[in-house]
């Protein structure tokens, strides 16, 4: 597989390219002119820093778990240490990078536009672009015209999806890829939503399909996903290139898009920092606006007092201690009675369910009073 960005042949290009685009100047003294894109999705925040050539001189790749405001102060101080004092370009893109615009007053850029620009600046070569995020997909067509599709609502088929699945394997998703080198069956999942990717998962483990083909086949259902799910039967032809943290830390998937579409070395593009990709078209993009590091920092330093109400919350469970009572009185009504196992005699019944994720089992009793467990995968109260 041919990696561009990691070859002495594709670097230069990209430099040329990128210095045409990035101002040359000084800015009230100071010597260099940075420029910085911020990607803030859905579960990570990305951070991209260019010299006035081009040259990457930061960068940052990090889960927030959804504290933004705490990952994105801890990012961006790490990368305005890195420059020093300076006057800076900036501009924020990806599922979040709305709030974060109005928190530190900067430009916002659509995802899907700050992508484009990357990749038109970049790798130019591009015939389809080919995008998985933590909770988004997107294939972008851009020989004659640019067409670009994205999925909607629903996770299904991203980063997000590939984080459930390698829980389910007990993994994460770096054992998945690890596992995923070692198969030989390719089994049939649906990736469409989670719980119908277990409903196909959990009777092949049942069977004892070896986990290495389980893993391939949820990448395998990954790729199937995207390309029913964007393409919607458009032919991806040509050069295409793989873009996105699930794509960069992931060869297996990478292994089976290139294997579902056919594709010849030559018509590989996996650009160095393909994780990076959309912050770094958020730093090179004609939207990003000028401010000094030193101005940017007291923005970050505010962070923490910014208060946000955007999310509308729910009514207290109950109003006051006497509707909670009301409440366990009523409920407890509904409890079944047990008796002592130690001090029986007599006969009793054993019933056994063995579900597809749990064990559950009841012992009763003649008088049908008897004592139930149900515990995940064993029950050992019986």
């Amino acid at each position: 597989m041919k990696e561009f960005g990691q070859t002495g042949s594709f670097k230069p290009v990209a430099f040329v390219l990128l210095a045409q685009t990035l101002p040359q100047k000084e800015r009230k003294g100071y010597k260099y002119m940075f420029h910085i894109g911020l990607d803030v999705g859905s579960t990570t925040v990305k951070i991209v820093i260019l010299d006035e050539n081009g040259k990457t001189v930061h960068k940052k790749y990090q889960r927030h778990y959804s504290d933004i405001k705490k990952t994105l102060a801890e990012v961006l101080t790490e990368g305005i240490d890195k420059i020093g004092e300076s006057g800076a370009t900036v501009a924020v893109t990806g599922s979040g990078g709305i709030n974060v615009a109005k928190w530190l007053d900067i430009p916002f850029v659509q995802e899907v536009t700050a992508g484009a620009v990357a990749i038109e600046k970049l790798i130019p070569q591009t015939d389809v672009a080919i995008e998985l995020g933590g909770e988004d997909a997107k294939i972008t067509y851009l020989k004659g015209g640019i067409e670009q599709r994205m999925n909607g609502t629903c996770a299904g088929g991203t980063g997000a999806f590939i984080d459930q699945m390698a829980a389910l394997l007990n993994t994460d998703i770096t054992g998945l890829n690890e596992l995923a080198k070692k198969a030989e069956t390719i089994y049939p999942i649906a990736s469409r939503c989670g719980v119908f990717a277990k409903s196909d998962i959990q009777p092949l483990l049942n069977d004892g399909a070896k986990k290495s083909d389980v893993a391939a086949s949820v990448f395998q259902s990954v790729v199937n996903q995207t390309i029913s799910g964007l393409a919607c039967g458009k032919p991806i032809r040509g050069k295409v290139a793989f873009l996105g943290g699930p794509l960069h830390y992931l060869s297996e998937l990478r292994k089976r898009f290139i294997v579902t579409l056919n594709l010849t070395e030559d018509e590989i593009i996996f650009p160095e920092d393909a994780n990076l990709f959309v912050a770094t078209g958020a730093a090179l993009s004609d939207s990003r606006g000028e401010i000094e590091t030193s101005a940017l920092r007291k923005k970050i330093e505010g962070l923490s007092a910014i208060q946000t109400h955007e999310v509308e919350r729910l009514a207290p469970l109950f109003k006051d201690e006497k509707e909670k009572q009301e409440f366990l009185e009523r409920h407890a009504k509904a409890i079944i009675p047990t008796a002592d196992l130690s001090s029986h005699k007599g006969k009793c019944y054993l019933g056994i369910d063995a579900g597809s994720t749990t064990t559950k089992a009841a012992l009763i009793n003649e008088k049908e009073i008897g004592r139930a467990s149900c515990r995940e995968r064993v029950c050992t109260d019986v």
